[in-house]
């Protein structure tokens, strides 16, 4: 007897695919990560990152207007910070005139309803390619956490929508809600990298901005004693619960790909909206496999970013954004 029910009607061509979908990716579930360097008519590509590029203030302008004609909404800025204004305690993070607030005013001049997020940690601004400030050999937490807190508030003054704590300090999202409350910022959303992994697939990222942790006697090689332990599940789970209790609106998971488990895992959990962000070493392995041939680009482009979108994720930070959305159009 033949079987009532065949599956495979539903998939007999593209319309009627398309008709049953359950996953649907549309512009609006993306961000978009900028980098900012200083300079004049910069257009730097990114050896590691084919394809993308770091940005003068006068092109990012220009970028910014390219993003919100093709539907693209909200953007990511990080800052690549000339060597001689790092130090310790990223002092540079807190100049009201310094790169990242003037990226995020020449962002807002460019196109006033695009929402500007920023990220906050102080590795960009490090002498040591860390996370937070260094004494005897420690990352130490609290202190870090206050100089987020000012580096929140500076941003927000120069026109920041969200401030990304990506630090993955104890306690930081508590303090930055604080600060910002008792600065009459109460509107001001907060996007924690909740569970954030130590994970080899930042290396691009870290040459894009000059911030990997420097190979000193004394200091530590890595980032594991604050970012996650990636055999881990249910502490990511534990993270996410205690950053909306201290005032998240957002949580991310970091990296993407490989933690599929966990962007399901939280989005199961919790009632707020959950990002995922495809960094910079998942970019790179689909650039360098499709150089090769040995992959198509724009198949596996695709496939990855529905993976995110179905694991659960409502916010996607991907550097193909823009190429997926030329697809869909």
């Amino acid at each position: 007897m033949y079987p009532l029910r065949r599956n495979r009607r539903l998939r007999t061509n593209e319309a009627i695919r398309s008709l049953v979908r359950e996953t649907i990716i549309t512009p609006n579930d993306f961000l978009i990560p900028l980098f900012v360097v200083e300079g004049k008519d910069i257009k730097d590509e990114i050896p590691s990152m084919p394809n993308y590029f770091r940005y003068s203030l006068d092109l990012l302008e220009n970028e910014v207007k390219v993003l919100w004609k093709l539907g693209l909404k909200s953007v990511l800025l990080f800052v690549k910070v000339t060597d001689s204004l790092k130090d310790n305690k990223g002092t540079e993070a807190l100049n009201p005139d310094g790169l990242m607030q003037r990226a995020v005013r020449t962002v807002k001049n460019a196109c006033p309803d695009m929402l500007v997020m920023t990220d906050v940690a102080l590795d960009p601004y490090s002498a040591y390619g860390h996370d937070g400030i260094i004494e005897n050999g420690q990352i130490i937490n609290d202190e870090t956490a206050e100089v987020l807190a000012e580096m929140s508030i500076s941003h927000v003054q120069a026109g920041a929508d969200f401030v990304a704590p990506s630090d993955m300090m104890d306690g930081r999202i508590l303090t930055i809600r604080e600060a910002l409350e008792d600065e009459g910022f109460n509107n001001t959303g907060i996007m924690s990298y909740s569970a954030k992994y130590a994970s080899a697939f930042y290396g691009p990222f870290r040459d894009a901005l000059d911030s990997a942790p420097v190979d000193l006697v004394d200091i530590p090689k890595d980032k594991k004693t604050y970012q996650m332990d990636y055999a881990n599940r249910f502490e990511a789970v534990r993270e996410t619960e205690m950053d909306i209790d201290e005032g998240a609106d957002i949580v991310m998971v970091k990296p993407g790909i490989s933690y599929l488990d966990i962007v399901r895992e939280i989005k199961n959990d919790v009632d707020v909206p959950v990002a995922v962000y495809q960094v910079s070493g998942e970019y790179a392995m689909i650039k360098a496999a499709a150089e090769k041939g040995w992959l198509d680009h724009d198949q596996i482009m695709m496939e990855t970013t529905m993976a995110f979108k179905r694991a659960g994720a409502d916010i996607i930070a991907s550097y193909f954004a823009k190429d997926v959305v030329k697809l869909l159009s």
